[in-house]
C-alpha cells in the first residue's frame, strides 16, 4: 500500500494571518488554527482545544491573507510537513500543515456568518461583482406557494 499524508481541519484562527515573502518573492502566509473537541469523562463533558500551525504558499495565500483574521472560522485541507533544525546544540522539530485548499466558513471578529467580506465558503456571491447593479424591476420572483409539509 502507498503512503498517505492528508489532513482536513475546521477551526478558528487564533491570530491574524502573517503574510511574508521569501527571498525569491514567493508569498508565505502563516496562520494558527484552534480546533475544539468534546470528550465525556465520567458524567461531565469537557471541552479541549487543539492548536495547529499552517502555511499557505503562493498567490492563494497572498489573496486570502487579508480575510484571515483572529476568530474567523476556516476549513483547511493539505498535508503534514515536519521541519527539523538544530538550535543551541539541541535538535528541534515542528509539524505544520502545508495547505492545498482553504475555505472561509463564517464568523469572525463581528461574529456574523459572513463577516469576512469574502462570502461563505470563500467564493464570490452568485450575483456577480458587488459593484454590479441589477436593472430596476428585474428582481427574481419568489415562490409564495411553498408547501410547509416538510418531513424533517
Amino acid at each position: 500500500m502507498a503512503d498517505l499524508n492528508i489532513v482536513a481541519l475546521v477551526g478558528r484562527l487564533t491570530r491574524d494571518a502573517e503574510l511574508k515573502y521569501s527571498n525569491s518573492g514567493v508569498a508565505i502566509t502563516k496562520l494558527s488554527l484552534a480546533v475544539n473537541s468534546r470528550t465525556k469523562k465520567d458524567d461531565t463533558w469537557q471541552d479541549e482545544a487543539h492548536f495547529f500551525d499552517a502555511v499557505v504558499l503562493g498567490r492563494r495565500g497572498e489573496a486570502i491573507a487579508q480575510y484571515l483574521v483572529k476568530g474567523k472560522q476556516i476549513a483547511v485541507q493539505g498535508e503534514l510537513r515536519q521541519d527539523r533544525w538544530e538550535q543551541d546544540g539541541q535538535r528541534r522539530s515542528r509539524v505544520e500543515i502545508f495547505v492545498r485548499d482553504i475555505q472561509l466558513l463564517g464568523g469572525g471578529r463581528s461574529g456574523g456568518a459572513d463577516s469576512g467580506g469574502y462570502g461563505s465558503g470563500g467564493h464570490a456571491s452568485e450575483g456577480g461583482r458587488p459593484d454590479e447593479q441589477r436593472p430596476a424591476g428585474r428582481d427574481v420572483p419568489v415562490a409564495d406557494d411553498f408547501d410547509d409539509d416538510i418531513p424533517f
